[in-house]
C-alpha cells in the first residue's frame, strides 16, 4: 500500500528541489501555493466548461503553471535541468486574448462574477491567478525570481481569465451541456 503521507512537514518546514527545506511560511513556498491553487481553480473552471478548444487552453496553462512552480521553488536557477517559459508563451496568451476577446462584447458597466457556473469559475480562477501574481512580484523584490517570463505571463493570463470569464458569461452553456 501507498503512503501518503510522511510526517516531514509537522514542524512546519517543507522539502524544495534539492535538499534544502523552508519554512511553510516563506515567500517561495507561498507563491508555489498560490501557482498551486491557480491551476486547481483553473481545472475546477475546464471541469464546468463543455468547450473543447477552451478546456486544451486551460490544459496547456495548467502545464505552463506546473513549469512556472518547479522554476519559483528552485534557490538557484539549473535552467539545464527546468527551462524557464519561453517568451513565446506571453505572445500565445496575447493571441488567445485576442482571439476571445473578438468573440465577446465589451462590458458597459462592471462586472458582477457568476453569471453561470463556468463563468463564475473562471472568474475565481482570476482572483488567484491575480494573488499569484502579487506573491510573484514579493519574490521579484526579494531577488528570490529567475524567470524573465513568469510575471508578464501571469499578468496575461489575469487577462486572459477576464476575457473566458467574460465569454462564458455571454455564450452560456445550454442545459443539456451542463445541466445544473
Amino acid at each position: 500500500m501507498n503512503k501518503f503521507y510522511t510526517s516531514r512537514g509537522d514542524q512546519g518546514k517543507t522539502d524544495q528541489i534539492g535538499k534544502d527545506r523552508l519554512s511553510k511560511s516563506h515567500i517561495r513556498i507561498q507563491t508555489v501555493g498560490a501557482l498551486d491553487e491557480a491551476s486547481a481553480a483553473l481545472g475546477f473552471a475546464r471541469a464546468q466548461i463543455s468547450d473543447p478548444a477552451i478546456n486544451e487552453l486551460i490544459k496547456t496553462i495548467q502545464m505552463d503553471l506546473y513549469r512556472m512552480m518547479s522554476i519559483v521553488v528552485q534557490k538557484e536557477p539549473d535552467l539545464e535541468k527546468i527551462p524557464d517559459l519561453e517568451p513565446g508563451r506571453v505572445a500565445w496568451l496575447e493571441e488567445k486574448i485576442d482571439h476571445y476577446g473578438s468573440l465577446t462584447d465589451s462590458p458597459r458597466d462592471f462586472i458582477l462574477p457568476g453569471e453561470n457556473l463556468p463563468s463564475g469559475a473562471i472568474g475565481m480562477a482570476r482572483t488567484i491567478v491575480r494573488r499569484a501574481e502579487r506573491d510573484l512580484v514579493s519574490l521579484a523584490e526579494a531577488g528570490m525570481l529567475f524567470s524573465e517570463t513568469a510575471l508578464s505571463y501571469l499578468n496575461r493570463l489575469s487577462s486572459l481569465c477576464f476575457v473566458l470569464e467574460l465569454f462564458c458569461a455571454q455564450n452560456p452553456p445550454s442545459r443539456t451541456e451542463n445541466p445544473s
